[in-house]
């Protein structure tokens, strides 16, 4: 049985490295990693006093985990004009918070490996939890400068409108 139906001749899943975040229905620049897309649901265990030994299970509260969004620093300021929604320090008595637009929803699209967008994730109702501005900066170091998110989301669903697109072949010029 294949894995792929309309690319029934490829074997290896997708790959990690190929995806971009859409935010206000603009492509977020840079974005160098993104964390895992995990949900767990609580397990309620119950026993009714005649039963036997054994408890039952039964799914509870779903919870999704923060996802984190990491990109080298530079002067784009989508990042921080967010966490600033959540909280702006000396905006004033009463205009901390920007309680009308501080959520926002994400468009998540993994990419093959020739760009051709595979898998959408829908990710709703996320805000910044946690801002860093810059890393431990470091004159001995040489590593690039990295800023990062942290997004509470109250959830995320597959895109299944997002068909397996048809993988594009290459043929050698005539000679």
């Amino acid at each position: 049985m294949t894995q792929f139906t309309v690319n029934a001749h490829r074997f290896d899943p997708y790959k990690n490295f190929k995806f971009r975040i859409k935010l206000d229905g603009r492509y977020v620049a840079g974005v160098s990693r993104i964390s895992a897309l995990k949900r767990t649901t609580e397990v309620i265990r119950h026993r009714d006093g005649g039963d036997p030994s054994s408890t039952r299970k039964s799914p509870g509260r779903t919870e999704y985990e923060a996802i984190t969004l990491e990109r080298g620093v530079t002067h784009d300021k989508v990042f921080e004009q967010w966490a600033n929604k959540v909280w702006n320090y000396g905006a004033g008595l009463g205009s901390e918070v920007s309680l009308r637009d501080f959520r926002k929803d994400l468009i998540l699209e993994v990419c093959n490996e020739a760009g051709q967008v595979v898998l959408t994730y829908k990710i709703y109702r996320c805000w910044v939890s946690e801002y860093q501005a810059l890393p431990d900066l470091d004159a001995n170091g040489s590593a690039v400068a990295i800023e990062h998110i942290k997004l509470e989301n109250e959830g995320w669903e597959r895109d299944y409108s997002v068909a397996e697109p048809t993988e594009p072949t290459f043929t050698e010029p005539p000679a």
